[in-house]
Parts: structure tokens; sequence; C-alpha cells
């Protein structure tokens, strides 16, 4: 049975602690919980267990958590760790050794989510809500092509055509290009080499399976944000396994995420705990070759997104994969174990070591190259906000399952999910494919009416003339029996053909055609 893990008076979370070799417990104040973390360490050190112990940690005082999973482990949190586990008795052992009395084993409320929609809720955004500059990055594009984007998305506003899908941007840049010819003299040169480029992008997403991530309905913030009925905060945990066959759609997707919360949360001050805190797996995706305007905006968001009640932790192997500026922002520290086997590693180790609060006792340097399986090297903030001395740590021990769950248990928690049902079935309303669809419809059509109008008319005047020149041979015949001759009957006759086939009697002919049958 669950009991809830009130860690002490003082309104923190513990990580971990040790022996007279380790130092003191640590923990994190919860009213600066949100002024973000780094998570780091080389692959098999401990960082998803230290994640999925922070995750329970503000699930038990109340606080939603998102994280992505991108190796399937961390879907143990919806269940109970067991006694019967092979490393039950090293789990109690450490619990013991660093004073955690308060250690029993819980499963946790989780939201399983997944952009395809396959192990977890589906994820939707709209195009326009992610709008020209992360979709720019997620497709590649240069920045002749990027303004391109931006111009189809200002205009597909002005004109009231909604972009919500994929085929919605596709339908939008043909109009584009169809109508570029007076759209250039307002918006500057639209070539359709830029177009055909910015298309063919799309198909290569459409391939990575992303045109399941662009529609409705679309995610509702509050839908990540939500407590259980006994106070616990849901952890909302994102399918990424497969989603990492796709990086730049995984970046782009959480940035995406993150960009809402900063734009449509109030701001809340300095709250006693978080409102929500993020979890950014594999940061280093985020930042990989990304362009100066899109870091900007993500330091940006982690300057400001705190005082909205929102922590971010980045999980990476090296520190040195988050730019300077925003590790500078990063309060909440738990460094695993570096490796150091080149002049480059070395150095970075340095510049790691360098950015704690040093400890008489040790060498952090050396601490952060020699801390094993579980241990770390972390800094916390302190009252006032100032950076706690580093001190090595043993991370407590998981209350809920070490390792994924079944296909069959992963299916039990999303039926009894509060999401069950929400999102599972996509909607496709009328938008800028269905409204530009219908114009040209609606175009050929018309153009189709005009045409038949046009043959009718033709085919009347010719039916007219084969009348007109059938009724003169016959009145010919018959006056040429009468008299050889010929009279001013049959020279009037003649005349008024004559009339008739020049330019000024073609004229009348149309005239009196194009009033009866309305053609052009």
């Amino acid at each position: 049975m669950y009991r809830k893990m009130r860690l002490s008076v003082a309104e923190t979370i513990f990580i971990g602690g040790g022996g007279p070799e380790y130092g003191e417990k640590q923990s994190m104040l919860l009213k600066y919980a949100n002024r973000h973390g780094l998570i780091a360490g080389a692959t098999g050190t401990g960082k998803t267990v230290t994640l999925q112990i922070l995750a329970e940690n503000f699930s038990a005082e109340g606080v939603p958590v998102f994280l992505s999973d991108v190796k399937g482990d961390l879907s143990g949190l919806a269940l109970s760790g067991r006694e019967d586990f092979k490393l039950h008795d090293a789990f109690t052992s450490r619990a013991t050794k660093i004073g955690f009395d308060d250690y029993s084993y819980a499963g946790f409320p989780v939201t399983f989510w997944d952009l395809f929609g396959e192990q977890g809720h589906p994820i939707r955004t709209t195009v326009s809500e992610m709008g020209p500059l992360l979709l720019a990055r997620l497709l590649e594009l240069t920045d002749a092509q990027e303004g391109i984007l931006n111009i189809a998305v200002r205009v597909a506003d002005e004109e009231g055509l909604p972009l919500l899908d994929l085929k919605d941007l596709q339908a939008m840049l043909v109009w584009l290009g169809e109508n570029r010819a007076s759209l250039s003299l307002r918006y500057g040169n639209i070539s359709t080499a830029s177009i055909g480029a910015i298309q063919r992008q799309l198909l290569v997403l459409e391939n990575q399976g992303a045109a399941q991530f662009f529609g409705e309905p679309a995610l509702e913030l509050s839908d990540i944000m939500r407590t259980d009925t006994d106070g616990r905060g849901r952890i909302n945990i994102l399918a990424a396994d497969k989603l990492m066959g796709a990086p730049r759609l995984y970046a782009t997707s959480l940035l995406w995420l993150l960009s809402e919360l900063f734009e449509e949360l109030p701001e809340v001050g300095d709250p006693d705990k978080p409102k929500l805190v993020f979890f950014f797996d594999e940061a280093h995706l985020l930042f990989d070759d990304a362009p100066k305007a899109l870091v900007d905006k993500v330091e940006q968001v982690a300057r400001l997104i705190r005082s909205k009640g929102v922590g971010v932790y980045f999980v990476t192997q090296n520190p040195a994969d988050v730019p300077e500026d925003i590790l500078g922002q990063l309060g909440n520290r738990v460094q695993h174990a570096l490796r150091a086997f080149t002049a480059r590693d070395k150095k970075q180790l340095r510049q790691a070591a360098q950015t704690y609060r040093d400890n008489p006792r040790f060498s952090t340097e050396e601490a952060i190259r020699e801390v094993g399986v579980g241990e770390a090297v972390t800094s916390m903030l302190e009252s006032k906000g100032a950076p706690g001395v580093v001190e090595r740590t043993l991370i407590r021990p998981p209350s809920s399952q070490l390792g994924p769950i079944t296909q069959a248990e992963r299916k039990e928690v999303m039926n009894a999910s509060p999401m069950s049902g929400k999102y599972d079935k996509a909607k496709d309303r009328d938008s800028a494919y269905e409204i530009l669809t219908k114009r040209a419809e609606a175009a050929a059509k018309e153009a189709e009416e005009a045409e038949r109008r046009e043959e009718d008319a033709k085919a009347a005047e010719r039916e007219y003339q084969t009348g007109r020149r059938y009724k003169g041979e016959r009145v010919t015949r018959s006056t040429s029996k009468r008299s050889s001759g010929g009279g001013f009957g049959d020279a009037l006759t003649k005349i008024v053909v004559k009339e008739l086939k020049g330019t000024t009697g073609r004229r009348i002919v149309r005239g009196i055609l194009g009033g009866l049958f309305k053609g052009r």
C-alpha cells in the first residue's frame, strides 16, 4: 500500500547521503526546485535511476512531472517495487546506510503519452501553434526557405485559413506558388524552387510518422499538470524509444511543449513548490547544430519560465552539451561519473568541476572521475538560492519498480487513465486544405460552365449559319426556274448574304447569340 513520502518538515525532497566518508544528507528545497537543474554523467552511471527517484519525490509532494522515456525503463514508475526483486537486499542496505528511515515500496500515478499513439495517448499540436521558427528547425530549412514558411503562415492567418495538420501546410504552399506573382510584390520574392524544397522536407517528415503529431484535438496543458485523488502529482511519461529514431522531431516536440508552457501559464512569483517539473532527457539533441535564434529562445524560456512555477531539468552525458548561458541557470545539480581518456575529455571534466562550489574535504575533479554507479557529486540550492557546497552522495534507491513494465500492464494503466478516450481519436475539421480544395473545385466548375456556354453559343451559331445557307440555296433554285435572268429580289438576297458573311454581319450574329445564350 502506498505511504506518502513526506520526507522532512523543511519541505525538501531527499536525494541521498552516505556515511562519514560521504558527508551530510543531500536534499532539495522544494521552494527552489523551479530554479532548474542538471543530471549529467556517462552512459551506465545511474542517470536514469536519479531521474526516477526525483520524479517519485516530486509526485509524492503533489508536483506533476513530465519526462521522456528514451530507453523504456521509466515505465516502472507506474508499479510498486517488490521484495522478491533481485536488488531488494541492496536497496534496503543502501537505505539503511544513508539514513533513509522512511524507505518503502510504492507505485505512482502515471499517464503514458506517445507522439505516434502506440504506447500512450497521442500528443498533438497544430502547425499554427508550433510556429515557423520551430517548424523551420524541424524541417532543417535554409533562411530563404524559412522566410517563405513565415509568409505562408502569415497569409494563411490573413486569409482565414487554419493551418492544423501537414496537408493544410502543403495545400497552403501550393496556393502560395500559384499566387506568387501578386504576393511577391507585398512579401518579397517567393521562389518555386524554395517551395518545392519545403514540400520535399514535409514528405520526409511524413515518412518519419510526424503526420500524427499535427492535428486535433491538440494537447491541453492542464492535462499534464494534474494531481491524483490523493494529492500526488501525476507523472507524465512520453514514450521516446521509437521517437529517438527521428532526433530532430524528438527535440523540437519537447521544445514546443516547453514553449507552450512558457506562453500560456500565468506568473506565480516564488511558489512554495513548482507547478510542474519538466525533465529534458538527451538534452544535447536540442542544441546540436541549432541556429542562434533557437538557442536564444531556449535561454529566454529557461530564464523566465521559473516565474511561471515550472522547473526544467536537463539530462545529458556531459555538462558541455548545454550552452554556458543556460548551464549557469541550472542551480540544482547531480553529476554522475565522467570518463576522461582524451585531452578533450580531461578539459571538459575540469570545466565541469569548476562550475561547483568547492568542498575542502576533496577534489571535485577527482570525485567526478571516481564516483561509482549509483553515486554522484551533488550540489543543491540552499537558503536565499545560494549554491550549496559540493558533496559526494549515494543516491537513494527507488520505491517504484526498477525497469520496464509489460505491454499488458501498460495497457491496463492507459485504460485507467483520466485521459483514456480524450485524445485517442483524431478530428479533421475544415481547415486550409478543405477550404482551398472547395475553392479550387468551385473555380473549376465555374470555368467548366463558362466553357460549356461558349460551346453552346458556337454550336447555335453554326446551326443558324447552316440553316440560312440551306434556305438561300432553295430560294435561288426556285427563282431560277421562274426567271433565269434574275431580278431585284435575287440581287437583294446576294447583298444580304454578302453582308452577313462580312465582319459587320458576324458581329450582329454574335451579338444576337450572345444575348440569347449569355455566352462570353
